[in-house]
């Protein structure tokens, strides 16, 4: 098993009402939970991980990116999983470039 943790993670952050941008954030609980707003959800989305405020539509956050029966509410942010190490990873430039468009795509409307 191969213990490298990375002390940063190059992340695509989708805040509410703004196009996705990508951010370097220290690999720590409270740098996403700052980032989410609370408490983190962790969801399996492709190959990577979206994590989001748990408590996002209890706290009637907005809308932010849309899927087909469901929505994530308030900010959150795309990170690459390190499955062999139970740990995250950042992104690379390929899958930043995917899940840019891809979120844009899902995100919802600021009217």
């Amino acid at each position: 098993m191969n213990s490298k943790k990375e002390k940063e993670l190059r992340i695509l952050l989708k805040r509410f009402g703004r196009d996705p941008e990508v951010k370097i954030i220290e690999n720590t609980l409270k740098a996403k939970q700052l980032l989410v707003g609370g408490l983190i959800e962790v969801v399996p989305y492709d190959d990577l991980l979206l994590i989001c405020n748990e408590e996002g539509k209890i706290l009637n956050f907005p809308p932010n990116l849309k899927f087909d029966y469901d929505y994530i509410a308030g900010d959150c942010f795309l990170v690459g999983d390190d499955f062999e190490n139970a740990d995250f990873r950042s992104l690379t430039d390929e899958e930043i470039e995917k899940y840019t468009e891809d979120f844009k795509k899902r995100s919802f409307r600021v009217v």
